[in-house]
């Protein structure tokens, strides 16, 4: 696991966790000089999804603990605030609820935080790991995927096309990351169980709930966390982050009360 450290030591620190196969900065490179005007920016980039490194993603908790030794070691178990994309609000959500350390804001980008049986979990994760193994390989969508999304509007066409460039469509960045790794970092996702009810002194969850995701995503926040503040949008999923960046740099700042610092 690697860190990635931008923006001045003075300044509070945020916490930034890719999402589901993401590398660090196809998924939040253009948005890091968006927050280090207040924030000092830590990039977290995953085992096995770090061309500097010869490693394999192993599990959700054991990627929990490191992230915890990291904050513990270099600041004090404390920092300000943690934003997971997608899988990485499950680490969010992992990481306040073990209380080995504090975040004063956690902050979950529409994750949705889906969870399943080892079962269903276990064909999921093949599956998806073979297609994803082939699109990070070739850089291209499969032809059935292609197809499907050339039928949609313009506007559609677009957002999902940046979704795919998190995903390294478009070149062959992420042919390093091994079919193992993709299938671990979702298998363990589904499996691994977040509790109900999450409440910590001192901490504040924020859910960037986007309403075109569907009403169960909003009852899984209020389920997971006690009192969320909701951030409702009318969007897709992490659609705010891809589409609209200098907005949700906007309202990464707010939910940590630095908006206008």
């Amino acid at each position: 696991m690697k860190f990635y450290r931008l923006g001045k030591k003075e300044n509070p620190v945020i916490f930034l966790l890719p999402g589901t196969c993401c590398h660090w900065k196809a998924n939040f490179g253009g948005v890091i000089p968006l927050l280090t005007d207040v924030f000092q920016v830590v990039c977290v980039s995953y085992d096995g999804f770090d061309e500097t490194e010869q490693t394999e993603f192993p599990d959700m908790l054991t990627e929990t603990k490191r992230l915890e030794s990291y904050i513990q070691k270099k600041f004090g178990g404390r920092i300000c605030a943690a934003y997971g994309c997608s899988l990485g609000g499950s680490f969010v959500g992992l990481l306040i609820q073990r209380r080995k350390i504090q975040i004063e804001h956690g902050i979950l980008g529409s994750s949705d935080l889906d969870q399943a049986g080892a079962l269903k979990a276990g064909l999921e994760a093949a599956l998806i790991s073979g297609i994803l193994a082939r699109m990070f390989r070739k850089g291209t969508l499969p032809g059935f995927m292609k197809k499907r999304l050339e039928k949609k509007p313009p506007k559609e066409q677009e957002y999902y096309q940046k979704m795919l460039e998190m995903f390294g469509v478009g070149s062959t960045r992420m042919s390093f990351v091994t079919v193992r790794s993709i299938r671990r970092q979702f298998y363990s996702d589904l499996v691994t169980p977040l509790e109900t009810d999450i409440s910590v002194p001192g901490t504040t969850i924020h859910c960037f709930y986007a309403a075109k995701m569907g009403e169960e995503y909003l009852q899984r926040y209020q389920k997971h966390f006690r009192q969320p503040d909701i951030r409702r949008q009318e969007l897709q999923h992490e659609e705010l982050l891809v589409s609209y960046p200098e907005k949700w740099a906007e309202e990464v700042k707010s939910c940590c009360g630095l908006l206008h610092l």
